[in-house]
């Protein structure tokens, strides 16, 4: 008698291997495209810039300080702080020059530095130890940065494995999505919403067929989370206008202005930043859903399109009140001192929610939680047609 082979007996689990084999490689190949685009957006420059510094920035190491010429007034120092330093990097390694450390009574931009500090130092074309005096930018911070994002990266990469190179790669290409093609675009003179928007899809179909696979899951958590943004964008486009904010709110807007970019419209910017700001929490949420609706039809086999939809909402209502919570926190993080300032003058409330700053910050807040709000209903909406169909994505 033919013996049948394991295989034969159990087709079920030949569809399921031949399934997660396609499903692997349409990650690799989605992977491996990013991956390339990630490289293509190094190495692009859609914002050169205006003239070439004749010189370079190099690392140095403090040797000696210098506080004579420095003055206290009140809580700040004014004055310039003398140094010595040796360039560890560069053509002129090794070398010794002095630079001056320029103090302004601002404490944000302001710095000290002590002996066996590393700084940042412009050393001009032709400088000679002798007779050039540099200038001491900052602390010196690439290495720690470097460090920091390697222990991020390493710590995904253990945890998640491949869905954690996946993250990073996402990652990754977000932050040059922004640098490459957003802020240099902004420059240039494109719509701010228009471009926000652009990007926003960008983003949100990339990190979620990265991250979740091109299959039907996918599909209904990029358009639920894309139709959230779309509806946040709205609200944040009449809300502006009716709070009439103009977007000077935003940090380092007017020296942007006079730096050659006074025709840039602010208001738009600052419309497209909310958004922006909020499609990272807006596509979390499309993702649970969508996550959770498709482990319903696996798990059940068959359910009514109406009752998937409702399992949907009802994922979405215990998610949302978190959620709202967790934008509230992350935007009034950034805006701490200015509520210690207020409280500290004893502002009414009447002047403290008319200031034009906190204004700005409420309209940001509510009008992302409306979007995360809406994204609920409308991911379990979008699943509820995608996911049931005769052939069930898994």
């Amino acid at each position: 008698m033919k013996t049948m082979s394991a295989e034969s007996m159990n087709p079920d689990q030949n569809d399921k291997t031949d399934h997660d084999l396609g499903s692997n490689r349409r990650d690799f190949l989605i992977a491996g495209l990013i991956l390339v685009f990630c490289v293509g957006l190094f190495f692009l420059d859609l914002a050169p810039a205006p003239f070439k510094e004749k010189g370079s920035k190099e690392k140095a190491l403090v040797l000696e300080t210098d506080d004579s010429d420095l003055s206290t007034i009140g809580l700040v120092r004014q004055g310039s702080q003398h140094l010595k330093v040796k360039i560890l990097s560069g053509k002129q390694k090794g070398e010794i020059f002095s630079a001056d450390n320029l103090l302004r009574a601002q404490m944000d931009l302001d710095k000290i530095f002590k002996p066996g500090d590393l700084v940042l130092v412009a050393l001009y074309e032709g400088a000679e130890p002798e007779t050039a005096t540099l200038n001491a930018q900052d602390h010196y911070r690439l290495e720690w940065t470097v460090s920091l994002f390697a222990l991020f990266a390493l710590l995904l990469l253990v945890f998640g494995g491949w869905t954690g190179f996946k993250a990073l790669l996402s990652f990754v290409f977000t932050c040059l999505v922004i640098w490459k093609l957003m802020v240099p675009l902004c420059l240039k003179g494109v719509d701010p919403v228009l471009l926000a928007t652009i990007i926003v899809a960008l983003l949100s179909a990339v990190i979620i067929f990265l991250v979740a696979g091109l299959n039907r899951k996918g599909i209904t958590a990029f358009f639920g989370a894309f139709a959230g943004v779309v509806v946040s964008c709205l609200l944040a486009w009449i809300f502006t206008a009716v709070f009439r904010l103009n977007g000077a709110v935003m940090p380092y807007s007017q020296a942007l202005l006079y730096s050659g970019y006074e025709s840039l419209d602010l208001s738009s910017i600052y419309i497209g930043g909310i958004f922006l700001s909020s499609s990272g929490a807006v596509m979390d949420l499309g993702m649970d859903i969508s996550a959770g609706m498709s482990e319903v039809v696996r798990q059940t086999g068959s359910i009514s399109r109406r009752d998937l939809i409702w399992s949907g909402i009802r994922m979405g209502r215990s998610v949302v009140g978190t959620m709202t919570t967790t934008l509230l926190l992350a935007y009034s993080g950034g805006y701490l001192t200015l509520m210690m300032m207020f409280a500290a003058q004893g502002t009414s409330p009447v002047d403290f929610l008319n200031n034009p700053y906190v204004a700005s910050e409420i309209v940001k807040t509510i009008i992302g939680s409306f979007g995360l709000v809406l994204v609920a209903p409308l991911t379990a909406l979008i699943g509820g047609f995608l996911l049931l169909r005769n052939s069930i994505e898994k």
